[in-house]
């Protein structure tokens, strides 16, 4: 576990300038066995000011540039498979770049006391993040909207992105052009 772990740090140190100069920020490295064989990982996310989507293509040209960089450097001793991508939806929120790109999305929020806000994240100001409060409607009753909230990041002890199914089905009206756009 400690090689591995040192394979990671190695691979990170040599990553890290290749991924920035791509214009992509390294989240993650994982260097570790899989299936009697060496597999890295490596995650890349956009910077707080990326205004550009984060596409096929995008990972394709980084994932060219990190092989190529690894191949040169050979911080990973022998054969291994490279997986480069994301860090996914369902991940946790972090950093507050995190923050910045998940504005507009349901967020559910654990803060450091144990309390749990569930809502849509409105905005990240300096060093915190506000969420407007959103309670599910009850049997046909429409969703209560609350207050915004402002939450200084150093109180959030977990927060993640809701996937939010609320667009998806059929119209009320019974009509069949669901999910399409006009």
């Amino acid at each position: 576990m400690v090689a591995a772990a040192a394979s990671a740090q190695r691979v990170n140190d040599v990553l890290t300038p290749v991924v920035s100069a791509e214009g992509l920020v390294l989240e993650e490295v994982r260097v570790r066995r899989s299936g009697g064989r060496v597999l890295v990982e490596v995650l890349v996310g956009q910077t707080e000011d990326d205004e550009r989507e984060l596409d096929l293509d995008r990972i394709a040209d980084v994932t060219r540039a990190v092989s190529d960089a690894l191949d040169a450097s050979d911080p990973v001793a022998g054969e291994y498979t490279l997986k480069v991508g994301t860090r996914g939806a369902d991940s946790p929120l972090v950093e507050r770049r995190h923050f910045v790109r998940a504005v507009g999305r349901a967020v559910r929020v654990r803060r450091t006391d144990g309390t749990v806000l569930a809502g849509r994240l409105t905005g990240v100001e300096d060093d915190a993040i506000v969420v407007v409060p959103v309670t599910p409607g009850v049997k046909g009753r429409p969703p209560r909207v609350g207050t915004p909230v402002t939450i200084v990041l150093d109180e959030v002890a977990d927060a993640r992105v809701e996937v939010d199914m609320s667009g998806l089905g059929p119209d009320d009206d019974g009509g069949d052009d669901a999910g399409q756009e006009s």
